[in-house]
């Protein structure tokens, strides 16, 4: 006989895990049950410590600017418990001629910087006057026409620090729907963030100052975040080590197979990443654009050091032209306290990425040593590093290029023709935990009341180095 609820989750990453938790908070009596093929709960977000050193296989944090994000913090009581850097006391920077440049946060000190010559900055104000460019451009055609050729290695390298991408194959429509919005809306990116800017002015509160948002995490780094969600939902609630073998519509619903088990449930909700959604739902009805979408794939090399120290800030991206082994650097032990033991410092260096997946196939001796020789390019260090480590992520950043646009079409045509079907996760709405948090508590908000699924108006974010 199969299991009987009145949701299943597949995938018990951070969307399905928030998805798991927000119903269970609205109705504790709805039936759910979320199926993970891994022995553990989290997907992508998972910790290492050693040594005393922490350090992480995936995400590193997000921004405290998410109105979900903050309230699950407060409702699983992690608030209290997260550590924070802000992007206001925190520089980042970018390496520039194999120098590393400051990149400040603030517009008026942007302009100021010495970061591209003035002509090419009075170019950037011609942006005022350009049309609203056609079609899906990649992220480097759509910035080259707006801003110049001058800014393209600083956007390069926000892509890079992003989705370990290709801005020559990221397509913008995509990655910044929101922006593009603002571009049709406004007819220049400048009109349109200077019209937000003036209405958010308004909403804040007289004589409070402009804030900036923080990097969040917790003590013993990201892990916790999806450790409390598991707890909060119980053991349960959670099926682990089931793989899901098939999905059928049936005429109650859905049922879905994991090996020699069967579930059935009125809701069916795919939270996973872009690709496993795809391999559950081919043939479900009719096929989809893309069999699947690339994927990025990164090292990353863990490096402490006693006696030395770092430069101020969170770390520095590396643009494509600079021609360098590495993608970049994570100063952990300035962003967070109890990073590494005391009296030493941790960083975190990426390797690989879309363009250049072939450095992964090396052994983790020869990776790790190209990678130091790298670093110390651009980093006062001592000769040899107290501690290193090689890890290897078990999943790829999803990359949003071409076609996309369509998949994720047809991906909304496929829900709104199949009641009770909710297709999201890693790749879907974005990249970022709080992209895929607020999806989560719009698809739990949906199972609640019923209510027939809608597209979200794109937001357009913020760019922060």
């Amino acid at each position: 006989m199969p299991h009987l609820k009145d949701t299943l989750i597949v995938g018990a990453g951070l969307t399905g895990l928030v998805i798991g938790h927000k119903l269970k908070l609205s109705h504790p009596e709805h039936q759910v049950v979320l199926l993970e093929k891994s022995p553990s709960p989290g997907g992508v977000i998972s910790s290492f410590s050693d040594a005393g050193y922490l350090a992480e296989y995936g995400p590193h944090g997000f921004l405290d600017n998410c109105a979900e994000s903050r309230e699950l913090l407060e409702e699983t009581g992690l608030e209290a418990e997260c550590v924070r850097a802000s992007l206001h006391t925190f520089v980042r920077y970018v390496c520039i001629n194999s120098k590393l440049m400051v990149i400040p946060q603030s517009p008026l000190k942007i302009i100021r910087a010495p970061l591209i010559p003035w002509p090419d900055k009075f170019r950037v104000l011609g942006e005022l006057f350009k049309k609203p460019l056609t079609g899906e451009p990649t992220v480097a055609k759509w910035a080259e026409y707006r801003f110049g050729k001058a800014l393209l290695p600083y956007i390069d390298a926000v892509f890079t620090g992003t989705y370990a991408g290709d801005y020559n194959e990221l397509k913008i429509d995509a990655v910044m729907p929101g922006l593009r919005q603002m571009e049709r809306e406004h007819g220049s990116i400048i009109r349109g963030a200077l019209a937000k800017a003036r209405t958010a002015r308004k909403k804040r509160p007289k004589g409070r100052p402009l804030e900036m948002p923080s990097m969040t995490s917790f003590p013993d780094g990201m892990q916790r975040l999806p450790q409390r969600l598991a707890e909060m939902l119980g053991q349960q609630m959670i099926s682990l080590n089931s793989a899901v073998t098939a999905i059928k519509k049936i005429p109650r619903g859905w049922q879905v197979e994991v090996q020699n088990d069967t579930y059935q449930a009125a809701n069916l909700v795919l939270a996973l990443p872009v690709n496993q959604s795809l391999n559950l739902l081919s043939g479900l009805d009719g096929e989809p654009p893309l069999k699947k979408i690339p994927e990025a794939w990164i090292a990353t090399v863990v490096f402490g050091f006693d006696q030395a120290s770092l430069p101020p800030g969170f770390g520095y991206l590396i643009p494509e032209r600079e021609q360098r082994f590495t993608l970049g650097t994570l100063f952990s032990s300035n962003m967070f306290p109890n990073r590494a033991p005391e009296g030493h410092i941790v960083f975190e260096t990426l390797v690989g990425g879309r363009r250049h997946p072939e450095r992964l196939q090396l052994d983790d001796e020869t990776l790790a040593a190209h990678a130091l020789a790298d670093v110390k390019e651009l980093l006062e260090l001592p000769d040899t590093p107290h501690y290193t480590r090689v890890l290897r992520p078990s999943g790829g950043i999803p990359q949003l290029e071409k076609d996309y646009g369509r998949l994720l079409q047809w991906r909304n045509d496929l829900v709104g023709r199949n009641h009770g079907l909710y297709v999201c996760g890693f790749g879907w709405e974005g990249i970022g935990l709080n992209d895929m948090i607020k999806t989560a508590c719009s698809v739990s908000e949906t199972i609640s009341s019923r209510a027939t699924q809608t597209q979200e108006q794109a937001e357009a974010k913020k760019i922060y180095f």
